[in-house]
Parts: structure tokens; sequence; C-alpha cells
């Protein structure tokens, strides 16, 4: 019986299909860079949105750039005051809004995500939106925050970094089989299943680290776990369908920009998978903690008692 948190899994197949189909490149193949950009529906939306904004309504969710609070890497947080489906927005702007979201997800992910606001804080137009910078002439970025989101839109104003710094997502039910993330967890927990004794030996790690702890660590970074470059062909194709499930939600230039910047960096053999034995949530060994990390990238799930997701990928090694 389908629980009632679980999406069509024809739906969710079919989106999982299509976002990792063409990605992965052979061996000496070269790729456009395909990121978003200025022209890209969600950065037009959002130029929508501030055209519309009166002075007073700038004054409360707009900032300079490089304010600090476009960096803030928070999984519970209101990037403003205004709620979005308060009369502070206007009923237009408010479905700007609700665009800009729509066009920054995959079908799929735009269907997740909505369901996973209305369940952690009763809808979608509980959450908060700022904008720093202009949209119309400058830098800029759209910043969407809330209950265990993180959403950001910029045409590529922060060069280097996808999706224009880390952006969160999670969910507050804490049963594994009604949380709306679990099925990445189990996506995960297959290519551990799949890791001979020697390789499930160095994969585990007894304690997790701080979950916000995603900053980059370059080339000469120090990672946990096993490394992807001593799995085999098959163990590696797993990892590969892992991080296009993961992907999944986002929209499909922001996964090409994600998998370009992964080629960049040496691709997934640079990458190093970890399980934590803390916080399995029903002692039944499906390790509910985990982490992947290499030079420019850091993906930590930490599913118990509940999921919070940073994830942060750039382009730099050094």
């Amino acid at each position: 019986m389908t629980n009632r948190h679980e999406l069509s899994r024809r739906h969710f197949v079919q989106a999982s299909a299509a976002a990792g189909a063409g990605i992965w490149l052979g061996a000496g193949a070269t790729r456009a860079v395909a990121n978003p950009t200025r022209e890209s529906k969600a950065e037009v939306a959002v130029k929508e949105f501030y055209s519309t904004l009166s002075d007073s309504q700038k004054e409360k969710i707009c900032f300079p750039f490089e304010h600090e609070k476009r960096k803030r890497i928070n999984a519970n947080w209101g990037v403003t005051d205004p709620e979005i489906g308060s009369d502070f927005y206007t009923k237009a702007q408010r479905e700007t809004i609700k665009n800009v979201l729509k066009q920054i997800t995959s079908e799929e992910g735009y269907e997740r995500f909505l369901k996973q606001m209305e369940e952690d804080a009763g809808g979608w137009d509980a959450y908060h939106v700022g904008v720093f910078g202009d949209p119309n002439s400058s830098l800029f970025q759209f910043l969407l925050t809330g209950r265990h989101i993180t959403l950001r839109a910029d045409g590529d104003s922060v060069p280097g970094y996808a999706f224009g710094g880390a952006v969160i997502y999670g969910h507050g039910e804490e049963d594994p089989s009604e949380n709306i993330y679990h099925y990445q967890t189990k996506q995960a927990n297959k290519v551990f299943g799949a890791l001979n004794e020697d390789q499930r030996a160095k994969a585990m790690v007894e304690k997790a680290p701080r979950e916000n702890a995603v900053e980059l660590q370059g080339a000469k970074g120090q990672f946990t776990g096993v490394s992807v470059s001593t799995f085999s062909d098959d163990q590696k194709q797993l990892v590969k369908e892992t991080i296009d499930v993961m992907l999944a939600p986002y929209r499909k230039e922001d996964r090409d920009e994600v998998h370009t910047m992964l080629e960049h960096n040496g691709g997934i053999e640079q990458l190093h998978m970890t399980y934590y034995r803390q916080g399995d949530l029903k002692n039944d060994k499906v390790w509910d903690i985990w982490r992947v990390e290499g030079p420019a990238l850091v993906w930590h799930f930490r599913g118990a008692p509940h999921a919070h997701t940073y994830l942060n990928i750039g382009q730099k090694q050094g």
C-alpha cells in the first residue's frame, strides 16, 4: 500500500531517468558548460518579481549582493520577515514567487518540495524570500528559505559554485518510511550493500560531523570514508545512479552544471563515501546518516532524527 507521503512512483522513476540520461561522459570526452543564465526561466521570473516591488517592499526584502545573509547555511530560517502568503505581497507577486520555485526545480522536484513545505510548515506561503543585488543590471541572487528549504536562483552570478551556493532540503517526518527523502538513503545504501568487507570497513565511521560543515576543502582536503577510485565499474555505476537520483529534484541547467563541475574536478573517482553508525533509526543497518565528499563537493545527508540535507558544489580544486 502506498503511504501518504509517497509520490507517484512512475512519475519519480521517469523524472530520475530523465535527470540521468546522457549526463555521464566517457573518459576524454568534453562537455559544453550548461549553467543557468540571466535569461533562464527562473531568472526571468526573478526579474519580473523584482520589477513589481515597491520601495517600501524593497526596504524589507532586498539587500546588497555581498550581504552576509546570502551566504548563511541553516536548515530552518527566514531570510526576511514577511511570509510569502502575507498581505505584504500582492497576489500577482505570490504567483511569480511560486513560478520561480517551479522553474528552479524539475517537475518531480516541484511536487516534492511543495509536499514537504505543506507538511513541515503548512504550505509554501509560510516561507520567505530575499533578493540580493539588482536582477536587471548587476549580480543578483533570489533566495527562498524556511523550514528545511534553501533554494537559489542567480543566473550564475556566483561563478564556480553550482546553485549559486549551498542549498538545503529536508523533511520533519521521523519515521523513515514516511520521510519523502528516505528514497535517497535507500539509494545510497545500495552502494554500501555492493561494497566488499574491506571497503565497508573504510566506509563506516562511528560519529557524524556537524551537519552544516560543508565547506569545500579543495585538492588538499582530508576526507573520511572509502574512495570511489577503489570501486569496481559496477560499484562506480551505482555511485553515478545515486548522484542522479539525488539531483533529480532540481532543474536541468543546475544538474548539468553539477556534472560539469564534477568532471572539472576529476569525476566521481575523486569522491569519498562515508556512512555513520550514529543515528541508525531502526537498528536495521540501513545507515540514515551518510556523506559524499570530494575536493569541490559536499553532500551531507542527516536522516536522523529527521532529514536535513546540505549540498555544496564548486568548481575550483585549490
